[in-house]
C-alpha cells in the first residue's frame, strides 16, 4: 500500500481541487464571494496553507514510511521464501532452492505441492555450474514441519549429466550421460534455510529502502567506486597497448642525447617466421583488448545505471511534495472555469491530465535510467512541462477569463475578411 501513495495522492488532490471549485462555480459561491469583495486568492489562502502541510507530509511519508515499509516486505518475503520453500517456487522461471535451481510449468494442490513439467538443475559443489539436469513429467513436494527434509518425488523423466574427460579432445565422444526413470526422489536439506529469524534483515541495497541521508551516502561511495574503476582500467590498458606516462630525466651535462632512428618498416627487422609469430601476437592482443575495453564499459554503464536509478529515488521524494502543489494549481482554477461540480465532467479533466503527468513522468524516468538525459532532468520533466499550464490557468481563473478565448482567435479572423472584403468589393461596402 506505501507504495501506491505517489500515485493516488496527486490524483486525489487534484480530483478534489476540480470538484469543489467547481461545485462552488456551479452553484455562483464565487459569484456572491466576489461581490462581497473576496478575491478567488484570498478564497484559496486557507487551501494553499493546508496543501502546503500536505506536501511536507507527503515528503516525511516517502522519505520515512515508504523506505521502511518496502525494507519490511522484502525482507518478509524472503524469511516466508526460506521457512516454506514450496511458496518460493514460481510458475515458468528458475527458483533457487538449496543446490538446486528448479523451474515448473505449472503449480496444483491445496499447498501448490502438486508441480507439472519439471526441470532441475543441480549445482555442482555449491559453486552455481550446473552439470547435471533432471527433466520430470509431474512431481511433488513432501515436507514435515518437524523435519528439515524437504523431499521431492519425480515421476516419468530423464537425467542428464555432463561428463568432462581428462582430454579435450575425447569431449564428442562423451557429451553426457542420459537415463531414464520412473520414480526419483530428491532430499533437499533446509536446515540452513529454516533458520529464520524475523528480526534478522539482511537485505538493504535497493533504493526504494534508502531515505535521503542514507541515498546521499550510498551516491557518494557509488560514484567514488566508478571513478576508481575507471582511473584503475585506464592504468591497466595503457600498460597493455604499451602506453606508459612519459617520464622525463634532466640532463645535467647540457649534452643532446642521439636517438637512434628505427626503420620506416620494422617488420623487416625480423625473419618470416618471426614476422608470422608478431603479427598473430598483435591480433591477438588487440582481439584481448577490444573484449577487456567492450566488457568493462558494459560494466561500467550497469554501474552508471545503478547510480541514476539512486539519483531519481533521491529526487522522486521531492517531486511527489510538489506534484501536491502543482496539481492544486491546475484543479482549483479549472474547476473555477468549467463551473463543473460532481464526479461527470471533474473525473475526466482529472484523469486526463494525471495521465499526462504520470506517463510523463514515467517516461523521463525510465529515459535518465539508461543515460538519455539527466536524473534530475527525467524526474522533475512532468513537473516543468505541467507547471506553465498551473500558472496559465491560475491567471486566467483570477482575471474571470474562460478556458478558451475565442475571441483572441476569431477577432483577427473576422478582421481580415473585413479588409479583404473593404479591398477588393469597395462599392457593396459602401452600400
Amino acid at each position: 500500500m506505501p507504495r501506491i501513495i505517489p500515485l493516488v495522492l496527486p490524483l486525489s488532490v487534484l480530483l478534489a481541487s476540480i470538484m469543489t471549485f467547481g461545485n462552488l462555480a456551479e452553484n455562483y459561491e464565487f459569484a456572491a464571494m466576489k461581490s462581497s469583495g473576496i478575491s478567488l486568492q484570498r478564497a484559496m489562502r486557507v487551501l494553499i496553507i493546508f496543501i502546503f502541510l500536505l506536501s511536507i507530509v507527503a515528503f516525511w511519508f516517502a522519505n520515512n514510511v515508504i523506505p521502511y515499509a518496502e525494507f519490511k516486505f522484502v525482507n518478509f518475503r524472503k524469511n516466508i521464501a526460506q521457512a516454506k520453500p514450496a511458496m518460493a517456487i514460481a510458475e515458468g522461471q528458475f527458483n533457487d532452492v538449496g543446490t538446486y535451481n528448479i523451474k515448473v510449468n505449472k503449480k496444483s494442490g491445496e499447498n501448490g505441492n502438486i508441480l507439472t513439467g519439471v526441470t532441475i538443475h543441480e549445482k555442482a559443489n555449491n559453486i552455481g555450474e550446473n552439470k547435471t539436469v533432471i527433466k520430470a513429467k509431474d512431481g511433488k513436494l513432501i515436507s514435515n514441519e518437524k523435519s528439515s527434509i524437504l523431499k521431492l518425488v519425480l515421476n516419468d523423466g530423464y537425467y542428464y549429466q555432463d561428463v568432462t574427460p581428462k582430454k579435450y579432445e575425447d569431449r564428442a565422444k562423451m557429451p553426457f550421460i542420459k537415463a531414464a526413470f520412473k520414480k526419483h526422489i530428491i532430499n533437499i536439506d533446509l536446515s540452513e534455510l529454516n533458520k529464520v529469524d524475523d528480526s534478522k534483515e539482511s537485505i538493504a541495497g535497493t533504493n526504494a529502502m534508502l531515505n535521503v541521508n542514507e541515498l546521499r551516502y550510498t551516491l557518494d561511495s557509488l560514484n567514488k567506486n566508478l571513478e576508481n574503476e575507471i582511473v584503475s582500467f585506464s592504468e591497466n590498458i595503457n600498460q597493455r597497448v604499451g602506453i606508459r606516462k612519459p617520464t622525463f630525466r634532466p640532463n645535467t651535462n647540457n649534452e643532446k642525447v642521439k636517438k637512434k632512428s628505427l626503420p620506416n618498416d620494422l617488420l623487416s627487422l625480423y625473419t618470416n617466421k618471426q614476422k608470422s609469430d608478431v603479427i598473430k601476437m598483435a591480433s591477438s592482443n588487440v582481439t584481448n583488448n577490444i573484449y577487456s575495453v567492450e566488457s568493462t564499459q558494459k560494466d561500467l554503464k550497469d554501474k552508471q545505471r545503478e547510480i541514476n536509478k539512486h539519483l531519481t529515488a533521491l529526487y522522486e521524494k521531492f517531486v511527489i511534495a510538489f506534484a501536491c502543489f502543482l496539481m492544486f494549481f491546475i484543479g482549483a482554477p479549472l474547476g473555477a472555469i468549467i463551473r463543473k461540480g460532481g464526479l461527470g465532467l471533474p473525473i475526466v479533466f482529472a484523469v486526463l491530465i494525471f495521465i499526462t503527468f504520470h506517463f510523463i513522468n514515467t517516461f523521463g524516468k525510465r529515459l535518465s535510467q539508461e543515460g538519455g538525459m539527466t536524473p534530475f532532468m527525467g524526474s522533475w520533466m512532468s513537473s516543468f512541462i505541467l507547471s506553465p499550464l498551473a500558472i496559465l490557468l491560475t491567471y486566467r481563473a483570477t482575471n474571470d477569463n474562460g478556458l478558451i478565448n475565442f475571441d483572441a482567435i476569431t477577432t483577427p479572423i473576422s478582421q481580415l475578411f473585413q479588409k479583404i472584403s473593404e479591398r477588393f468589393f469597395p462599392a457593396q461596402n459602401k452600400e
